[in-house]
Formats: structure tokens, sequence, C-alpha cells
């Protein structure tokens, strides 16, 4: 018997969330490993804005690990995963401001070698994850919210070799605390999209629910 269009649609829903989810398990070992390279590369170089973005990767990390764990649920349990990932963005926004200040307070001027390096390093990584993450930047708001999670790592690794360069021409910490400020704001911005977009998915579960009622 010949399959329906109906077969032939989950048929294709399923080799998209199959090779999505192999997507989200490459993510999440790229993430995993650019943590421990960048918080050794953060402490030797004494670098906020590469321990702010070490902080980053494990968060995303993380974040690919409830993706992976919500990926065949619901819409209602992506929605939630929606929103946890975006609180998460923004207690790392935050955390990052609070950093950037304890060191501006103290002065210390990092290493810009180590930073420039392990930034283009972070950025090779970051760019492969965001380019095979690009075709489902449209999905719902549990794909959304990882698609701008790898976005913002991308621009951040740029911005944190921008503060290599800029430590080692002034002699200064303000680039590094620069950068770090903008990639904190960076996370406060996609936590508030990714929120919004949990928010709609949530009114509109409850309105099919209401109409199902």
């Amino acid at each position: 018997m010949a399959k329906t269009c109906c077969d032939n649609a989950c048929d294709a829903t399923v080799a998209q969330t199959a090779r999505y989810r192999k997507v989200l398990w490459a993510a999440l070992a790229i993430n995993l490993v650019m943590f421990f390279v960048e918080v050794l590369g953060g402490f030797s170089s004494g670098s906020v804005s590469l321990m702010a973005d070490a902080i980053d990767f494990f968060g995303d990390a993380a974040n690919y690990g409830v993706s992976l764990a919500v990926l065949s649920m619901s819409l209602l349990w992506r929605a939630r995963a929606a929103v946890l990932k975006g609180l998460t963005m923004g207690v790392f926004g935050l955390l990052v401001l609070a950093k950037a200040l304890w060191s501006f307070k103290t002065g210390a001027v990092p290493e810009p070698y180590t930073m420039g390096l392990i930034g283009a390093i972070a950025l090779a990584a970051n760019a492969s994850v965001a380019f095979m993450l690009y075709a489902y930047r449209e999905g719902d708001a549990n794909m959304r919210s990882v698609w701008l999670c790898s976005r913002n790592d991308a621009i951040g690794n740029i911005a944190v070799m921008f503060a290599a360069f800029g430590v080692f021409g002034s002699g200064s910490a303000w680039p590094d605390l620069l950068v770090a400020i903008i990639m904190a704001s960076l996370g406060l911005s996609a936590a508030v999209h990714a929120l919004k977009r949990a928010s709609l998915e949530f009114a509109s579960i409850q309105l099919k629910t209401t109409d199902i009622n």
C-alpha cells in the first residue's frame, strides 16, 4: 500500500529530528571541550572576556543537553526548556557583569597573546556549531534559543580577539572589560528573546487547550 502524504510528512519530520539530534550531540561535545580550553586560557592570561566565554561554553553545553532531553517531547516541554535556557543566558549575563566589575576594581591587565590564540580557536569551534545549526534557526522556541546561543558565541569570540588586540596595543584592561560587558549584554538580550518566544508558545498551547475544552 502506498504511503499517504501524512506518512511522508511524518517520515520527513522523523528524519529532520534525527539529523538535529546528531547536530546537538556534536555541538555538545565541541562546547564541553572549549569550556575546559577557555578556563585554562582565562586563568593563565587573566582575561575576563575569556572566562566569560568559558562560562558561556559551559552554559551552552548544558543547554544542548536539555534540548536533547526534550527533543522528542511535546511543544509544552520544549517551551519549558526554552524558558530554562533563557534564564540560564540571563544569569550568564549578570555573572559576567559582576566579574567585569571585580576586575575593574583590581585593575589587573590580561595577557593578550593567549587571549588572541584561544579566541581564534573558540571562533573556529563556534562558527562550525553555528553553521550546523543555521538550518534550524526558524524552528520552535527551543530550536531558536539553541541557534541564538551559537550565534552569540561566534560574535563573542570575534570580540575577544579584538579585545586581545586592544590590550596589546594599549597595555590596558579596558578592551577586555568592554568586551566582557558586550558579551553580557548579548546574553541578556538573547535571554529576553527566548523567554518572549516561549511565552508566545505557552499562549498558543493554552489557546488550543481552551478550544478543545
